[in-house]
């Protein structure tokens, strides 16, 4: 076991100018921590398999869930389950930063809508 940080996860790049950092990443689970700059997000979704906890760090996220929008700030989550339609975006005034858990992880298993 060792400690892990965001300096030392492995990044990625995704939408415009949003960022990702795999603090864990196994077969049964993915931890991420998620950077979105204000305006940007990702489009509506699912997973068939894998569920998920939304964590904000800092920041505001707006996550519609089913067609109900959820407005989280920091040391907020929600719980989105396998087969729910959501989309998470920054529509705040500053940058977002989250942790985002899925158990399994959610990378290929994802259908846009």
């Amino acid at each position: 076991m060792s400690i892990i940080d965001k300096h030392s996860a492995d990044h990625y790049t995704w939408g415009n100018n949003c960022d990702g950092w795999h603090l864990v990443k196994s077969n049964a689970l993915s931890v991420i921590q998620e950077h979105v700059p204000v305006g940007e997000g990702e489009v509506k979704h699912y997973h068939k398999h894998a569920e998920q906890f939304f964590f904000v760090l800092s920041g505001c996220a707006t996550i519609e869930l089913d067609g109900q929008i959820h407005q989280l700030t920091a040391q907020q989550g929600l719980h989105v389950s396998a087969g729910r339609v959501h989309q998470l975006s920054n529509q705040g005034t500053e940058p977002l930063h989250f942790i985002v858990t899925s158990t399994p992880p959610s990378h290929g298993d994802r259908e846009e809508v």
